[in-house]
Formats: structure tokens, sequence, C-alpha cells
């Protein structure tokens, strides 16, 4: 016979809706601190804080529970991007606002700057990851797009990715100006050096 304890933690079990979120979550953080090859369903159970079966319930595969993962970390990143821009005056220095935003990706942002492009970059060799790479690159095309045309918005959203993944392998990274010069040039405008 059942408690009504029983019924509750049974309410909470694979059936609850936020759980999904909680183990997707938790594999965002088993990434950020054993890279993508460190996942597997108990260390997301163990970090999730959830018995085992509920991550082989939600997740049949690595690829499903690593294709989610993706999706969540992209949403809170273009979370963050659109709030950027819905902050940022229409008349801004586009080329200097980008170039703050990659600081920004390189250093508070950081952690979650290297799970991002670790989940990413995971889409080469898991090509169930790709469509939600696929949908984060449209997103960041569409968004930065708004502020320009189609095609400047996605020459932006290609320079914007790639400046952050080699400044995070590069020693020393690119310095403020070095990447202010970059978006600069991919905005046909003259080098911060020779603006009036």
């Amino acid at each position: 016979m059942s408690t009504d304890g029983d019924l509750g933690r049974r309410g909470r079990g694979p059936t609850d809706p936020a759980r999904r979120e909680k183990i997707a979550n938790a594999a965002i953080a088993v990434v950020a601190e054993r890279g993508v090859e460190g996942v597997t369903h108990r260390a997301v159970a163990a970090a999730a804080g959830v018995p085992l079966g509920s991550t082989t319930y939600h997740f049949a595969t690595l690829d499903d529970l690593l294709a989610d993962a993706l999706r969540t970390a992209a949403d809170h990143n273009v979370a963050r991007l659109r709030a950027w821009e819905r902050d940022l005056p229409a008349d801004a220095d586009l080329a200097a606002a980008l170039t703050e935003l990659v600081m920004r990706g390189l250093t508070d942002e950081r952690p979650q700057t290297v799970v991002e492009y670790e989940l990413y970059v995971a889409a080469l060799h898991r090509p169930p990851l790709r469509h939600a790479s696929n949908n984060w690159d449209d997103a960041l095309v569409e968004l930065f797009a708004s502020r320009t045309d189609a095609v400047t918005g996605r020459l932006l959203a290609a320079a914007f990715c790639g400046l952050l993944m080699q400044a995070l392998l590069a020693d020393p990274p690119p310095t403020r100006d070095e990447i202010d010069a970059l978006f600069r040039r991919a905005l046909g405008e003259p080098p911060a050096s020779r603006r009036p």
C-alpha cells in the first residue's frame, strides 16, 4: 500500500516536466567540468540529483541528451544576445558593441562560452546535433541582420563565432583593438584610428 509521500514522489518522477530541463542543464554542467566526452547518463544523473533511470527515460541515447543540452545552451545564448540587442541604442557604434560582446564572452561569460562551443563543435561528429547547431546559427544571423542586412548579418555571425573560437584558443588572445578592426572591416567602416 502506498502512502501520500509515495504518491508525491511518483508525481515528481519521469512525468515531471521540469525534470527533462533539469537533466539537460546538468548535462551542460558536466560538459563544463569534463567536456563532451565526459558526458554519460550516469554522470548527468549524479549532477542532476536524479536516478539514472530518469536520464534514460527522457533521453534514450547520449546524442539525444547532448542535442537537448545544445538546444538549451543555444537558447540561453540567444536570449542573452537578444537582451543585448534590445538594450543597444539605435545609433550605437555596432563595431564597438560587437567587440564588447566578444570581450564579455572571453571574460565574464567565458565558462558559458566554452560550454557552448564544446557542444557546437560536437555536432561535427554527431549528426543528431546538427539541427540544433544550424538553428543557433540562423538565430545569430537573424539577430545581426536586424541591425544591418541579411548578407552582412551572416558575415557578422560568422565573424563573431570565429573570433570567439579563435580567441578562446589563442595565446595571447587578440586585443580589443584587433577585434574592433575586424568588425569595422566587416561593416565596411574605416579603422577606429582613422575615424573623424
